[in-house]
């Protein structure tokens, strides 16, 4: 096993004990041990992704990967590819009120440190945030047709990437299905496919060039 890979994994083995947020429901959902320069954000699993083990296990994730499948890389190879994180990595609980419940600004907080050494180890040339509490994470959004459909270059935990937000594939919302949600979603896909990282990735020839850059630090 080659050192970035290997320190992730430790990295996701220490994350698979963590809890913080008593709140929240485990298990501690986690994608593979990935050295992508490519780093996809969800929000927080969903019921069911605790079961299957990895994020988008569902519903949401059938949606997802077709749109990625659309550019160039289908399920399987998307999960070999590329580094799969989330606001928070485990499930928030249902909202008596419908749907999962948003989770508090204290469990992002406290999850956050995950993400901010996983950004800081894999240092990605294109971050993928899906839904409005991924993006926030790294730009003000107050709604979504202000920020998809457009890349993004932002200083990330001090180094420079570009971010190409996209909405949540929920079935329950329909901003994905909708004008103007569907074009700006298509435009944001557009995006991301002719990114030079995306390009790697497809031709499976990204993830020796991240692992050369970390052994080089």
């Amino acid at each position: 096993m080659n050192n970035l890979r290997a320190t992730l994994a430790g990295h996701q083995e220490a994350l698979k004990s963590c809890s913080l947020c008593p709140a929240m429901i485990g298990p501690v959902v986690t994608g593979l041990p990935v050295a992508s320069p490519v780093f996809l954000i969800g929000q927080a699993p969903g019921i069911k992704e605790g079961e299957f083990g990895k994020p988008f296990a569902w519903t949401a994730g059938k949606t997802m990967f077709h749109w990625f499948c659309e550019i160039g890389l289908n399920e399987e190879k998307f999960r070999q590819r590329v580094y799969m994180a989330a606001v928070c990595r485990c499930f928030p609980g249902k909202n008596p009120k419908g749907g999962d419940r948003v989770p508090s600004r204290a469990e992002v907080e406290r999850c956050r440190t995950w993400m901010e050494y996983e950004l800081n180890l894999l240092r990605p040339a294109l971050i993928i945030p899906v839904g409005k509490l991924a993006v926030s994470q790294f730009m003000p959004v107050d709604k979504l047709n202000q920020v998809v459909g457009q890349i993004h270059r932002l200083t990330v935990q001090h180094f420079e990437s570009d971010v190409i937000p996209l909405p949540h594939p929920s079935g329950a919302s329909t901003w994905h299905r909708t004008e103007p949600g569907k074009t700006l979603l298509w435009r944001s896909l557009r995006l991301i496919e002719i990114h030079a990282a995306w390009k790697k990735i497809c031709h499976g020839q990204a993830n020796a060039d991240v692992e050369r850059t970390f052994n080089s630090r």
